[in-house]
This record gives structure tokens, C-alpha cells and sequence, in this order.
């Protein structure tokens, strides 16, 4: 027999939601509205921009509420009076009280992407290619106030690619979660789900990113820091300071996009080759092991451009340190790298 239909509300703001939220939309289950983020300003204009997540639900007629802390009295009625059977997160922004929890009689499930127990937390995609993982994926749990460390009800795994980006196997880790949030509630509702407790003891942290932990540190292996510049795209990417050799020139931020890890030895931070041509070897950093080729930067101000473009546009030499902005100014040390 089929699993009876469920009535959902789901919770989620980041494109990570999209995929399980569209799911959810072409199952039998009814899914009776919306909960997302407040619309944030964003981009120089400050903007109110609605998520993508957003857009959807009212493309396809769902009702959408955003209150500002789901978890306040108000938000807890709100959900009351929907009359939810269980409530579906997926990288919505808030931890959802006990309270909140026990108002559907299913309580609740969150899709997390990595391999639970490791990498709780806001940010476990990034942190997974900082720590240099060549495997990840992701978990549906049963929902509880400590953060992401409810008992597991399925898991699905994929090998993270040697040169992808946190935001390309962001995108993929919601593609193949979405059936499985999916499989996870019919299961439930045919009371079939097993649920596995994680192992506490084998639990790391994700820590939300925040900007300085895009700084790079030339100290580290070559390894590390092309694992920094793919942990922190799309945000809040990995940057460094260019120190040109004439001395009357202040240094020029760069944000760099992309990188690879070559051969190479020289003082950490300094300019290995600066090549322009097309057959050159381009912009080669030494690193505290290797060194790293630049591939893709960004002067701030200025669009993502092809490391060639910028060497045409500015006198890099053998030689030039990069790093921190002042040489007086300590590397900040990542919480993602011991």
C-alpha cells in the first residue's frame, strides 16, 4: 500500500532548499506553505532580493510566510495553525526549538550536507574542501535543538572533485538530496524509517564562514590554500595582497577564483613567474610547500577576469610578495586549519 500523504511545511532560504523543495512539489504529499528567511538587502544598491526558493513557492501558488524568528510565540502559532503532519528543513538560517518541534506529530527532518556526524554546523560543504575531503555527501536526520545532531534516517554519498568549488558541489549535494528527504518521508509515514543515532564522539565542527577566513596564508602547503581558494567560492572567496616592487605603489587587493597547485620553490607569498603569453606559465605564488597557479582573479571594483588579462593590465615581476595588506599585519589563522 502507499504511504498516506503528509502535510509538509518546509523550512528553507538557500538554494540548497530549491531542489528538495521542488521535489516535495511533484510528490503526493501536500505541502502546505513556505518558511524562509525575511528578503535581505543586497549588492551595492542594498537591495531587497527575494531567494530563489522564495520565487518558486509563489510561482507555484504555496503560501509563504517570513517571519523574523520562527521560534518566538508568534512564529510557533503560526506553524501551529497550519496544521502540519512534519515540518522539512534544508539550510533555512535559524535552529528550531523544541517547542516548535513538537507541534507536528511527526516533528521534523533537516537534509545537512556532509557525512553526519562530521561537519555540524552552518558550513559544512566549504569546510569539507578546506580539510582537503575527497569524499562527502548527505544526511536526512530527525530534528532536535542541538545542532545537527539528531538520529539519521538515510545517507547518500559522492566523491568531491580534485579541482571543484564549494559552490559546485553545493549544487550537486542538493540534487541528490532531494529524493532522498523524499524516500525519508514516505518511509516515515509507512512507519518503515529506521532511525541510527549519530556517534558524538566522531562529530566535527563546520563553523559559519566569515570574510577573514578568505585570507590566505602563503605559509601553508600549496594544497591547502588551492583547497581555501575552492572552499571559499562563491563566498567569501579567498583574496591576498599584491606588493609591487616599486615601493611609491600601495598594494592592490586580489580576490582569487580559481587556482591550481604546481611545482615550484621560493620564499612563501613570493612571485614564482609572471608570464602573460599564452604558452607561459602565468602567475606562480611559492607556497610554504609547492607553489600555486592563479588562474581566475578579481581586482575589487573590477569583474572576475583570466590571470593573463590582469598581467597585461598590471606589472607583476618574479619577485613580488604576496599577503597581508601591511607587512606588519598578522596572517589571521583560518578556524578551518588547525
Amino acid at each position: 500500500m502507499p504511504a498516506p500523504a503528509v502535510r509538509i511545511v518546509m523550512l528553507g532560504t538557500k538554494d540548497f532548499a530549491l531542489p528538495t523543495f521542488q521535489a516535495l512539489l511533484k510528490t503526493g504529499h501536500e505541502v502546505v506553505a513556505l518558511i524562509t528567511q525575511p528578503d535581505r538587502p543586497q549588492g551595492r544598491k542594498q537591495e531587497l532580493i527575494p531567494s530563489r526558493i522564495k520565487e518558486e513557492a509563489i510561482r507555484q501558488g504555496i503560501r509563504v510566510e517570513q517571519p523574523e524568528d520562527v521560534n518566538a510565540a508568534e512564529g510557533v502559532e503560526l506553524v501551529r495553525s497550519m496544521r502540519p503532519d512534519l515540518l522539512v528543513t534544508a539550510a533555512y538560517g535559524q535552529i528550531l526549538s523544541a517547542e516548535l518541534l513538537g507541534v507536528p506529530p511527526m516533528g521534523g527532518i533537516n537534509l545537512h550536507g556532509s557525512i553526519l556526524p562530521k561537519y555540524r554546523g552552518a558550513a559544512p560543504v566549504a569546510r569539507a574542501i578546506q580539510h582537503g575531503e575527497t569524499e562527502t555527501g548527505v544526511t536526512v536526520i530527525r530534528m532536535s535543538p542541538r545542532v545537527d545532531a539528531g538520529g539519521m534516517i538515510a545517507v547518500a554519498r559522492t566523491p568531491i572533485a580534485r579541482d571543484e568549488t564549494a559552490g559546485e558541489l553545493e549544487d550537486r549535494l542538493a540534487r541528490l538530496g532531494a529524493p532522498l528527504i523524499v524516500e525519508a518521508i514516505d518511509a516515515l509515514a509507512a512507519g518503515t524509517a529506521k532511525v541510527i543515532p549519530q556517534e558524538n564522539t566522531q562529530a566535527t565542527k563546520a563553523p559559519k564562514l566569515r570574510k577573514e577566513d578568505g585570507i590566505i596564508d602563503w605559509s601553508r602547503p600549496a594544497q591547502e590554500i588551492h583547497n581555501l581558494v575552492r572552499a571559499m567560492q562563491p563566498w567569501p572567496t579567498a583574496s591576498t595582497f599584491w606588493h609591487p616592487s616599486d615601493p611609491d605603489k600601495t598594494p592592490v587587493r586580489l580576490i582569487v577564483h580559481r587556482s591550481s597547485v604546481v611545482e615550484g620553490l621560493g620564499e612563501p607569498g613570493r612571485a614564482i613567474a609572471a608570464d602573460a603569453s599564452a604558452s607561459g606559465p602565468g602567475l606562480v605564488v611559492a607556497a610554504g610547500e609547492g607553489a600555486v597557479r592563479l588562474w581566475f582573479v578579481q581586482v575589487p571594483g573590477k569583474k572576475p577576469m583570466p590571470v593573463d588579462a590582469f598581467l597585461r593590465g598590471h606589472s607583476v615581476r618574479p619577485g613580488d610578495h604576496f599577503g597581508p595588506e601591511s607587512s606588519e599585519e598578522p596572517v589571521v589563522r583560518n578556524p578551518g586549519i588547525s
